[in-house]
């Protein structure tokens, strides 16, 4: 990760510095002897880096969700479940570490919001890393005639899985193994144990053809490519997961026309006329696809939210922030979903514009950073 103030590796000291001092000087920690913060100072100008320890690595993972601008589930902030994998040092244990989250998070369909800490970087700056987008994802094979099979977002991971020796089934709905690297490991592949995958077959309340696509989805996103930063220290290694919004799957994911691209087949099926975009076709079938992702989650008792019930949900909590006399940083192009958004109350007025510079957050980082994958290629 390059820091945005100083373009060097995880940024300054003096920065470090500066996050820890707001760190614990945050109220939810005003319970903390004084004491704490000369400690963590200490620590930090002797080594460079300091430990947190479980109750503020807690803390610390429910505020930086509370922080993050992109996210329109917030509300919920305080139910935020740790799973401490800090000792986690090898590639296998990391992967053990996420099935263990996977298993949490899943709780047969009643999903849990659960974040895994994974251990900082080396005082060298060489990192752990899982370098899946999510922890659980479809593969995306290119064909022969130039099609693409599965997912087309992942045709370069799924390539340097195949490279790394492993072998899906050939289908649409394939689930890649698991990417991760350590300092003294190069890149290994795990397969995701299957029976903690939980998938829901998507089908509709009106139309019986709708299961004949034979689309589904995954339960559980769990987001495994951002940095967690806490108090000056950076953990690179650190999934987090809720549940899903279902524009995400239903207006993006089985959608978008670079993903799986499905509303023309559902507008033949439904017998639209898709001769001009005029004709709204791709929006009555948008409508209808959303109507089938919602049902059978419903179906299949597997939390999901629907895009206006979250929106009302986050308007509650910008208004809780308020009384708490807490500004809430929100990008509107994120909160606002994909589908309809003029008629979910977040269209509708402004928030406090995102600060890149408010910790504790998830930080993204550029695509393949570090990752030893491209070196595959």
């Amino acid at each position: 990760m390059v820091d945005a103030e100083t373009g060097t590796h995880h940024g300054g000291f003096e920065r470090r510095l500066r996050e820890c001092r707001e760190f614990f000087a945050m109220p939810e920690l005003s319970h903390l002897p004084a004491t704490r913060l000369r400690q963590a100072l200490y620590e930090l100008y002797a080594t460079g880096t300091y430990t947190h320890t479980a109750e503020e690595l807690l803390i610390g993972a429910k505020v930086a969700w509370r922080n993050h601008a992109r996210c329109v589930g917030r509300r919920h902030w305080r139910t935020l479940k740790l799973l401490d994998a800090r000792h986690a040092t090898t590639a296998e244990e990391i992967a053990t570490a996420c099935w263990k989250h996977l298993r949490i998070a899943t709780n047969g369909g009643a999903l849990q919001s659960v974040i895994t800490v994974g251990p900082p970087p080396r005082a060298d700056g060489r990192e752990y890393r899982i370098h899946s987008p999510q922890l659980i994802r479809y593969a995306g094979y290119r064909q022969t005639d130039g099609s693409i099979l599965g997912d087309p977002a992942h045709l370069e991971i799924t390539e340097t899985a195949l490279e790394l020796g492993w072998r899906g089934s050939g289908t649409a709905f394939d689930v890649l193994p698991l990417l991760v690297s350590t300092p003294d490991e190069p890149l290994r592949h795990f397969p995701v144990p299957p029976e903690l995958v939980l998938e829901v077959d998507i089908t509709h309340p009106d139309y019986s053809w709708f299961g004949e696509l034979d689309l589904k989805w995954h339960a559980v996103p769990a987001v495994s490519n951002m940095d967690l930063s806490i108090g000056g220290v950076i953990y690179p290694c650190a999934p987090f997961s809720g549940w899903y919004v279902n524009t995400e799957i239903g207006a993006r994911n089985l959608c978008d026309d670079d993903r799986y691209n499905m509303l023309p087949a559902i507008a033949v099926e439904l017998g639209l006329d898709t001769s001009s975009a005029r004709t709204l076709w791709k929006d009555r079938a948008l409508v209808e696809l959303n109507r089938a992702v919602i049902h059978s989650f419903r179906t299949a008792k597997v939390i999901m939210v629907d895009h206006h019930t979250v929106a009302n949900q986050f308007i509650d909590h910008v208004e809780r922030e308020a009384r708490e006399g807490r500004p809430c940083p929100t990008d509107w192009s994120w909160i606002n979903p994909p589908m309809s958004a003029a008629l979910t109350p977040t269209y509708h007025r402004l928030f406090d514009r995102p600060d890149p510079t408010v910790r504790p957050n998830f930080i993204a980082r550029p695509p393949d950073a570090g990752c030893p994958a491209t070196k595959l290629k």
